[in-house]
């Protein structure tokens, strides 16, 4: 990962902060974002402690005005982008409706943040890697988003759309040195975890114990992968 600018969405917690961390100890260039300021800016202070160069700026993906101001920003500081990996999303209300009572407003907006981000960034971004003539792009997916269960609603849906939004784009740059590929990181003990399954009595995996499938797709060992998904928790050792 030396000096491999890897932009992340959705930092400030969760997988999005092991994520982080984990590219920063090997030597990456960040660039990341999130809806909290004051949570991202604890991230971008942890991984400076680790000797990364680290650009964060406050965002919401689900709106092509700050994705541009985002991209541009990076764009400025570390000249080109390497590695996206879209991993912003949210939940919805808790506890998760059944689809009859699901309130059209928070329908509408889980699929912006969860679904329509992902094609905004990653169309910002791709222009940049074709004319570099490689890339890496990561989706974060979910055992939701592979097989629909009821109570998911609309984040399990938002998934499903991830899972279609990677293969069209891997087929779309089959014939260049970009890769669109997934990972469904499997459950985790996060917040967005502990609000989708609040009485949850069974070990969970943490998030820094799923990176090293990321570190794979993100670096040039991965080139000729293309379309996949990947289950984090599932994956032998790289």
């Amino acid at each position: 990962m030396n000096n491999k600018v890897v932009m992340i969405t959705g930092a400030s917690k969760g997988l999005g902060r092991a994520l982080t961390l984990a590219f920063g100890k090997e030597g990456a260039k960040l660039a990341i974002c999130s809806r909290t300021p004051e949570k991202l800016l604890k991230v971008k202070e942890e991984v400076k402690k680790l000797g990364a160069e680290v650009l964060a700026v406050t965002a919401d993906i689900s709106k092509s005005r700050d994705v541009e101001r985002f991209i541009a920003m990076t764009e400025e500081a570390f000249g080109h982008i390497d590695v996206l990996i879209n991993n912003a999303s949210i939940l919805g209300p808790s506890p998760m409706p059944l689809l009859l009572d699901y309130p059209e407003e928070d329908f509408a907006e889980v699929l912006r943040v969860n679904a329509v981000s992902p094609f905004l960034v990653t169309r910002r971004v791709i222009p940049g890697m074709l004319e570099r003539n490689e890339g890496s792009i990561i989706n974060v997916t979910s055992e939701a988003g592979h097989t629909g269960y009821a109570g998911w609603g609309a984040y399990g849906i938002s998934k499903f759309a991830v899972e279609g939004l990677t293969q069209t784009w891997a087929d779309e740059l089959k014939e260049t040195n970009i890769r669109v590929n997934m990972v469904d990181p499997g459950e985790m003990d996060t917040d967005m975890h502990q609000l989708a399954v609040p009485n949850c009595n069974y070990p969970l995996a943490k998030p820094e114990d799923v990176i090293e499938i990321f570190l794979y797709l993100a670096s040039d060992k991965s080139a000729a992968i293309n379309g996949q998904r990947f289950e984090a928790q599932a994956e032998e050792e790289l």
